[in-house]
């Protein structure tokens, strides 16, 4: 990359032991800069060079689309800072990076871009509220992880693969070459398993964080739908979307979910949350399972999704059932969604999000500041791909079909009123409401495989994933359906998750059972990405370059 530190192998010149950037948390890394072990232009520099590592060179994941070229100069400007009146919080001078969908100011020297040349060279009125957030608590903007072009509703999947944008390239898994990371936060999930950043940041609208998180072997956290502001953010459907960290532990989650909830006016979904948002840290208690009553909504969401897609997957499950009952939990099983047939069957979901996806994505293109491409509308970004083939459609990537229908829609019609009254009662009232009311429970849970994340997203309630487990080395290899040569979405040491998912603003609950699952089993540390996908560089390496 352009941006790349060079650094000299030197050894540090003193025998500190300095954190592994590869695990390396919140905490250690803030423990390191009180001290003065290192500051946060060491840690700028380091994770510029361990993308260098790996990003282009080397794997070529492609996770990352673009450094902060500002990335250092704030780095000393809050080092600075620290030394004259301390740290602001935990995530002072702490990097993070963001998904390329996550507005920041251009004057920066940043894009967002959605993945897409159609918005390169955009410029946005203010950063996005999350950012505001993070920037006050005195955060780094490392730069922008690759994504699924415009968040996985480009084109069906048979048409483009998860993780595919124009302007990133495929983003590929670092626990397998060519494994699928799964969309559309894929970047920012690569990113944060392998330590290219201390902590990262995705969206979800169904799926995009829990999915990533799952095959990358970290932490995601979904949120309630108005615990974090959506503004400044490129949208596929305020109704159902959702900002969350992604990370390598349950507690690096709670920090920054800490500091990135609140109201916005800038979002008015956002000022109807609790009028009290905690310290989420607070819920990092290895007991929380103890007394509590957890539910598996077999039917459908776990039997049909895990016999058909990983079938292993679900043996692993049923012995994490278990861990869960050794600490202090009632499983209750089944503990169906009353609404799970018709749920499955329905093609609600998609009436909603592609009316809302015309109507959001162009107000938020109707306010930029600048469009170098001219781009001003969901007809003008079609238009822009097909005039445009050689960046946005080349050859195995031509499809846009789900932008197309979105713009065929009518608007908030008769048929979007039904369809989303419909959605609303089948994951609410009669799908996660009913089955912990029904079953007096606290949470459910589920393995992260497709669509078992989908009545939290429709619902717009949270969900949590954390490690699960690994495909065994003598798996077999599977290969995508759509195309062969596309990423891989089985194959040997890929990981897997579990979520705990329960009703809106449940996140601390949430936090804690999935800490108390995280402390008893430790799966994260079980395996590492596959040798090429691992970077070499080291905070010592830059402190002893110095």
């Amino acid at each position: 990359m352009e941006d790349t530190i060079k650094v000299h192998e030197n050894p540090a010149p003193n025998d500190l032991e300095y954190p592994d950037l590869y695990e390396a948390s919140v905490l250690e890394l803030q423990a390191g800069l009180e001290a003065g072990h290192f500051t946060s232009v060491d840690l700028v520099k380091a994770y510029f060079t361990r993308i260098d590592d790996v990003n282009v060179k080397g794997a070529a994941l492609r996770a990352v689309i673009e450094v902060n070229p500002s990335a250092i100069s704030q780095a000393d400007e809050l080092d600075k800072e620290r030394k004259i009146s301390g740290k602001r919080s935990s995530l002072h001078g702490i990097p993070i990076l963001l998904k390329d969908n996550i507005a920041t100011i251009a004057s920066e020297g940043m894009n967002t871009t959605v993945g897409s040349y159609s918005l390169l060279g955009s410029i946005v009125p203010e950063d996005a509220g999350v950012v505001k957030r993070l920037r006050q608590a005195g955060a780094i903007i490392l730069g922008k992880a690759n994504m699924s072009e415009f968040a996985f509703f480009r084109g069906k999947n048979n048409e483009l693969p998860s993780g595919w944008s124009g302007r990133g390239g495929q983003c590929t898994n670092a626990y397998y070459p060519n494994g699928d990371p799964c969309g559309s936060s894929s970047g920012s999930g690569v990113a944060a398993s392998i330590g290219l950043s201390t902590v990262t940041l995705g969206t979800e609208t169904d799926g995009s964080i829990t999915c990533p998180s799952s095959l990358s072997n970290v932490v995601g956290l979904k949120p309630t739908v108005g615990l974090t502001s959506r503004a400044g953010v490129i949208p596929v459907s305020l109704t159902q979307d959702s900002i969350g960290p992604m990370t390598r532990s349950v507690e690096d989650t709670a920090i920054v979910l800490s500091a990135i909830a609140g109201k916005d006016p800038n979002d008015v979904v956002t000022l109807s949350q609790p009028s009290v948002i905690p310290d989420f840290t607070k819920a990092l208690n290895k007991d929380a399972l103890k007394g509590k009553r957890i539910g598996v909504p077999r039917r459908i969401f776990m039997d049909q999704q895990v016999a058909k897609n990983a079938p292993y997957v679900g043996s692993v499950f049923e012995k994490a059932l278990d861990v869960l009952r050794s600490l202090g939990a009632t499983i209750v099983d089944p503990a169906d969604l009353p609404s799970a047939q018709r749920m499955n069957k329905a093609p609600y979901e998609m009436i909603v999000m592609e009316t809302d996806f015309k109507i959001d994505l162009n107000a938020y293109l109707a306010v930029l500041k600048e469009s170098p491409t001219g781009v001003r509308s969901l007809a003008d970004i079609i238009k822009f791909n097909d005039e445009n083939r050689n960046l946005e459609q080349p050859a195995g990537f031509e499809g846009q079909s789900r932008l197309l229908s979105a713009e065929a829609t009518a608007g908030k019609d008769e048929t979007y009123l039904e369809a989303l009254a419909i959605d609303y009662e089948y994951s609410r009232a009669k799908g996660i409401d009913a089955a912990l009311k029904e079953h007096n429970l606290d949470a459910l849970v589920l393995p992260s495989v497709e669509s078992c994340w989908s009545p939290a997203a429709i619902a717009g309630y949270p969900i949590i994933t954390v490690p699960l487990g690994f495909y065994p080395d003598n798996f077999p290899i599977k290969l995508n359906e759509q195309s062969p040569t596309r990423p891989i979405s089985q194959a040997p040491g890929m990981p897997f998750g579990i979520s705990f998912f329960s009703t809106a603003y449940s996140e601390f609950v949430l936090i804690g059972f999935a800490y108390a699952y995280e402390q008893a089993t430790h799966t994260r540390l079980a395996r590492k990405a596959y040798p090429a996908a691992i970077p070499k560089t080291q905070l010592k390496d830059v402190v002893g370059s110095r």
